[in-house]
């Protein structure tokens, strides 16, 4: 019974990953931790160290990918600080997407006030976006490699 349940906020966890409610990877891997807690031995524990490692590099990545993407497209530091703040505010105006729609509009926003044009500042939003995507990408990547990893481990102990 205890598996179902693991399974269940794994999947959880999951979901969470592209609709950003809840900490995704993070439930996945604080799931597999409980999972090795209630079944013990070193095949358990070593899964649990496997999803964790893995949660953890996809948590850097998720941050290192993007933000250098940003970076070689020239997109400047304070604009993407503006995105950041109206994300934040953005998170508490409008639940469940506001966060990624407040940081997209701080960015366009930002752009345009410093080229003076709404036009010119779609480019950068768009790189923007982009790199939105591949953040979530990277760390729903990293839920499932660790939930495969959990599975192994389901059938192997």
């Amino acid at each position: 019974m205890a598996e179902w349940i693991v399974g269940l906020v794994i999947v959880i966890g999951i979901a969470g990953t592209i609709v950003p409610i809840l900490p995704g990877a993070f439930l996945v891997a604080g799931a597999v931790g409980v999972w090795a807690l209630l079944t013990g031995g070193w095949a358990a524990w070593g899964v649990a160290l496997g999803a964790v490692a893995i949660i953890a590099a996809g948590q850097v990545l998720k941050y290192l990918i993007p933000g250098k993407q940003l970076k070689a497209s020239g997109v400047l530091n304070w604009v993407l600080a503006v995105g950041g703040i109206v994300g934040i505010i953005g998170f508490f105006v409008v639940p469940v997407i506001g966060l990624i729609l407040g940081f997209l509009l701080g960015v366009f926003l930002a752009e345009a006030y410093r080229l003076r044009t709404f036009g010119d500042a779609w480019p950068t939003t768009l790189q923007a976006m982009k790199s939105a995507g591949w953040s979530v990408l990277i760390e729903f990547g990293s839920a499932v490699l660790a939930a495969a990893l959990w599975v192994g481990g389901l059938v192997a102990t």
